[in-house]
């Protein structure tokens, strides 16, 4: 049976929420086959939700629909998180440039708020990839939705949910193979700071610098991963 909480949710919105969050936890490889008559054995749904939830992960790019042979898993590549990176930069510092001209009293207190948040779980980690640790993954997520919160695009806003996503599945997918490991706490500090200065230049240089620095990590991480298989392969030849 599905154990996600969300069971306020009409089924097929279930459905997505919960598949959306095992394919962002890698809980499938990349390029898995997703059959919906496993999937719904697996979860506990009927077919049909779990077939408009595959449909709708295939619109945010986290799934691939092979014509007459059902779905897969988003593969993982340099060339995706470039792209991916690419457009998370050009959606979010336009997000952030509107959130800090219209953010009110109400948008400062949620991005302080996040910040702290996010701050307080990081000082409890030890060592290891923070972005295996589920509660830093929420609070993470969360900060760098309460940035943009105030942006006055709705549609700008569902875009950098799916790309965080999407960015979010290469993090914990790479961090596997990660060789070193990154503290961010004063990144996000700093981007606050600037937010909340209305410092535009500063707040997105910021973060682009802050999207940019994961790509590199995340494909340092990738060509780790690529090599590893590739040694693999030649030894079992």
């Amino acid at each position: 049976m599905a154990t996600d909480n969300t069971t306020t949710f009409p089924l097929t919105e279930q459905a997505y929420r919960t598949l959306r969050k095992a394919i962002v936890q890698c809980e499938f490889a990349p390029d898995e086959r997703l059959r919906v008559d496993d999937l719904s054995s697996r979860y506990g749904y009927s077919s049909s939700p779990v077939r408009e939830a595959l449909a709708r992960l295939v619109e945010q790019g986290l799934v691939r629909s092979i014509e007459n042979r059902g779905f897969r898993v988003a593969s993982i590549s340099v060339e995706g998180i470039t792209d991916l990176t690419r457009v998370r930069v050009l959606i979010e510092t336009e997000a952030l440039r509107d959130a800090m001209k219209v953010g009110d009293d109400a948008w400062e207190e949620r991005v302080v708020a996040a910040a702290h948040s996010l701050r307080l779980a990081e000082q409890r980690l030890g060592e290891g990839p923070i972005a295996l640790d589920e509660t830093w993954s929420e609070r993470h997520r969360a900060f760098h939705l309460a940035i943009y919160s105030a942006c006055s695009s709705q549609l700008l806003l569902n875009l950098i949910e799916q790309l965080f996503d999407n960015a979010e599945r290469y993090r914990r997918y790479s961090a596997r193979f990660r060789t070193a490991s990154r503290k961010k706490s004063q990144e996000h500090q700093l981007i606050m700071k600037a937010a909340l200065k209305r410092d535009e230049k500063a707040a997105l240089g910021l973060i682009e610098q802050h999207i940019i620095e994961t790509e590199k990590n995340v494909i340092d991480s990738v060509k780790t991963m690529h090599a590893q298989d590739l040694a693999q392969a030649n030894a079992s030849r």
